[in-house]
């Protein structure tokens, strides 16, 4: 039943106080606020003349209609001294009942009601943690549905210890803002300040946070600040001002950062970015397809994020890093120097070099790449390959001078969630090309310079494969099949006649149970399992792969798909990483002064690919007149006293 809240016996000027106290006291701008044992309910509804709280006990029962007073500015807001924590409720806005834009849980879905959450409630014990340094960042990029077969942050939790172990020190958790539906990538949310249902509590989030930080490992959090999914959506029915159509976005309409009544709009998404940073104690964010968001005002939104994240997180260390198309070097530049003061930007340049090297193929997104050596050799000394040139592909020049910056601003990898899923079936790296190419491109970016990732299941050979899933209502879902197919079709291997019944749809279950990790591969894959484990290890003991020198890196072509690293780590401290991708190659002619060793010193094999500990063949000796490099193989030499 609903039960219309009557004046309460309290003076009204004692009531006003309380309520002034209990806004200054909130920490998000809007939403439901617990402050001494009441809750200050706050939102931004410009577009109704008159608002009001929906309030119910956790169970629905017993609606009471509590209605909120307008401030200047189209906010409205009260304090509801009977409301707790676990109560549910919606704003009664002029158009209907809908739930709260700035949520802390929607335990029913995006659709239904909103829940008080009480922040203070979890006990943390990571008082002493103080993040990640940059040079420690290795990254994990993990969907908790998929990564163990509950799909849970509890089950995840238990794994957390093994991944340790590999070496991992960063997981990057891709979306988890509520989306309708029973699966999907987390790319469509549209709560974003509430931890989906799916995967647990809220309070479960912060458990699975606090035990990474226990075993040394930070976390980050995948953000969608580009667009709001197009299901269960509502910010219009609060304000149409949260969109702009001054730019054209290409998910739909574009977020409102620089135009008429942008002012709390800004505010929400940067309240947003510093919530995960403040309550969940989250070490940075990953900042999604950056490109898109459009912002001319003179403080962009994306170094006024930066800056709150720096504030929110309280002198511990945080890693913002952005995807961005377009390839802006700007984004990592300091305010100083016209940027925002991002750390780090995802390196699709190597990727897409390093993917064509492995299989040969670079149709579509992959055709200015030929995976040359040198490109290899760039992408590690300057991060981005396109810094202005002209890109075929898309028919106009691509990226910005990288001049200045550090190959520690730059994630490398060889897999992610998007490359995996932008092909017919989903399959991995290691299925797309020979064993010994795959275990060379691995040596190379997790010993290189630059901050390495992993996706979830790469450590151990994962046969599952990654594919694009999305549970919508059938109407949408027939959109989004459409939609995929039509992207994928820019693969013409992938648009012949003779795919199209092999390419799944996103919204079947199915697609989305066959992307579980198998985590007994572990085992059952140990040679691929020993080799990250090995390789995390050389680079997080090795003094010259953990520190490398400012500039410490150079490179040579040693044949068609041969090529070699020289770390220089001082006092002739140096290393050798060589990279054979193409057949056996006889070294007995080496004019290329980066193979020649310090004066008084010379070469010791001290790792391979070719160890049987990662099922190759074996290695000898390297000869004193000469060097045999094996074929799709890489060889560690240190420079030892002779």
């Amino acid at each position: 039943m609903v039960v219309q809240q009557t004046a309460r016996s309290r003076p009204r000027t004692r009531e006003v106080s309380s309520a002034a106290q209990a806004a200054s006291r909130r920490r998000p701008p809007i939403g439901a606020e617990l402050v001494d044992g009441a809750v200050h309910f706050r939102v931004w509804a410009p577009r109704s003349q008159r608002v009001a709280v929906e309030l119910s006990s956790s169970t629905g029962a017993d609606t009471k209609i509590i209605p909120l007073e307008k401030e200047s500015a189209g906010y409205f807001s009260a304090l509801a001294p009977d409301a707790r924590a676990n109560m549910l409720y919606k704003f009664r806005l002029d158009s209907g009942s809908f739930p709260d834009p700035a949520s802390r849980f929607q335990p029913e879905g995006p659709h239904g009601p909103s829940q008080v959450i009480d922040p203070k409630a979890f006990r943390w014990t990571d008082t002493a943690w103080r993040g990640v340094k940059p040079g420690d960042r290795v990254i994990y990029e993990m969907h908790i549905g998929t990564f163990t077969p509950e799909g849970t942050w509890r089950s995840a939790v238990e794994q957390l210890p093994e991944l340790a172990r590999l070496g991992i020190t960063l997981l990057e958790v891709m979306p988890i803002a509520d989306f309708p539906g029973r699966f999907g990538w987390g790319y469509d949310g549209v709560a974003l300040f509430a931890p989906t249902r799916l995967y647990g509590a809220p309070d479960d989030f912060r458990a699975f946070v606090d035990r990474a930080h226990a075993l040394g490992m930070g976390v980050i959090l995948d953000v969608v600040y580009n667009h709001i999914g197009p299901d269960g959506n509502y910010l219009k029915e609060f304000s149409p001002d949260y969109f702009t159509a001054r730019h054209k976005n290409e998910w739909g309409e574009a977020l409102n950062f620089d135009g008429k009544n942008s002012g709390p709009v800004r505010e929400f998404f940067i309240s947003n970015a510093g919530y995960w940073t403040d309550e969940f104690h989250l070490d940075g964010l990953r900042l999604d397809a950056t490109q898109q968001i459009f912002d001319i005002s003179p403080d962009h939104i994306l170094a006024a994020i930066a800056r709150r994240v720096h504030e929110a997180a309280n002198n511990r260390t945080t890693f913002l890093v952005a995807e961005n198309e377009t390839q802006h070097s700007k984004l990592v530049r300091s305010p100083k120097q016209g940027g925002y003061g991002l750390d780090a930007l995802w390196n699709d340049d190597f990727h897409h070099s390093a993917k064509v090297a492995a299989t040969g193929h670079n149709e579509a997104y992959y055709s200015d790449h030929l995976g040359r050596p040198q490109e290899l050799i760039s992408a590690m000394k300057r991060g981005y390959l396109f810094q202005g040139q002209w890109y075929s592909w898309q028919k106009q020049r691509r990226g910005s001078p990288t001049t200045g910056l550090q190959p520690l601003n730059f994630v490398n990898y060889i897999e992610n969630h998007d490359q995996i899923a932008n092909s017919l079936r989903g399959i991995r790296l290691h299925g797309l090309t020979s064993p010994g190419r795959f275990k060379a491109l691995t040596a190379l970016f997790l010993l290189g310079p630059g901050t390495p990732m992993l996706f979830q299941g790469q450590e151990f050979a994962a046969s599952t494969p990654f594919l694009y899933f999305a549970d919508h209502h059938p109407e949408l879902a027939k959109l989004v099949a459409i939609g995929r197919r039509k992207f994928l079709e820019q693969f013409s291997s992938v648009a012949c006649p003779e795919c199209t019944p092999h390419l799944l749809n996103p919204e079947s279950e199915d697609t989305f149970k066959q992307c579980k990790l198998d985590l007994s591969e572990r085992r059952r894959n140990a040679n691929a399992y020993a080799l990250h484990h090995d390789l995390l290890k050389l680079r997080r003991k090795d003094p010259v792969f953990h520190h490398p020198q400012p500039n410490g890196l150079d490179g040579a072509v040693l044949g068609g798909e041969a090529f070699v690293l020289r770390f220089f780590g001082g006092d002739g401290n140096d290393r050798l990483l060589l990279v054979n991708l193409g057949a056996d190659l006889e070294l007995t002619k080496m004019p290329e002064p980066l193979l020649a060793p310090v004066e008084g010193r010379k070469w010791k094999l001290i790792w391979s690919t070719e160890d049987p500990r990662y099922g190759g063949s074996g290695m000898p000796p390297l000869g004193e007149n000469g060097w045999r490099i094996p074929a799709h193989a890489a060889l560690v030499l240190t420079s030892d006293e002779s």
